[in-house]
């Protein structure tokens, strides 16, 4: 398994010399891929929390309402980028094998943002919480994802 051909994973050096939101800037515009076509657009990332926000517009079920596949997507989006930073790319992957999400509040318009916090960070597997909140600052979506960690064997 190959990252995207555009994008170049933070090196530890990066974490030193760059703020989280500069790191996310990198991770934007990945062509080809879930996050750009849902216009995901990260704002910061970290090893141990990822922020970024999704459009409301483009994005919505056939009710005017923001598609709750498109919230679970932003979740996983959010935690696979989490995963791959804490791991060697050139010889481990990480992939999602569990997502739950459960939908409080309907969403019709501007953007939602989605802050994921690593909660578990095993040898194997990895366990994210993840919070989406509408421009009030109110939750209208909560997710777990478990990503598990695969050895290459490069």
């Amino acid at each position: 398994m190959t990252l995207h051909p555009d994008l170049r994973m933070p090196t530890a050096e990066d974490f030193e010399r760059y703020t989280p939101e500069e790191l996310a800037g990198r991770m934007n515009g990945l062509s080809g891929t879930l996050g750009d076509r849902l216009g995901i657009e990260f704002l910061s990332i970290s090893r141990q929390r990822v922020v970024a926000r999704l459009p409301v517009e483009g994005n919505l079920q056939p009710a005017g309402r923001l598609h709750g596949g498109a919230n679970l997507a932003l979740a996983e989006e959010l935690a696979s980028v989490g995963s791959w930073l804490n791991l060697d790319p050139s010889r481990q992957v990480a992939v999602g094998v569990d997502l739950n999400g459960t939908h409080v509040r309907g969403v019709s318009g501007g953007f939602v943002t989605g802050e994921a916090e690593l909660v578990y960070r095993g040898r194997s597997v990895m366990v994210w919480s993840i919070e989406i909140k509408d421009e009030r600052g109110r939750v209208t979506s909560l997710a777990r994802c478990t990503c598990n960690v695969i050895n290459t064997g490069a």
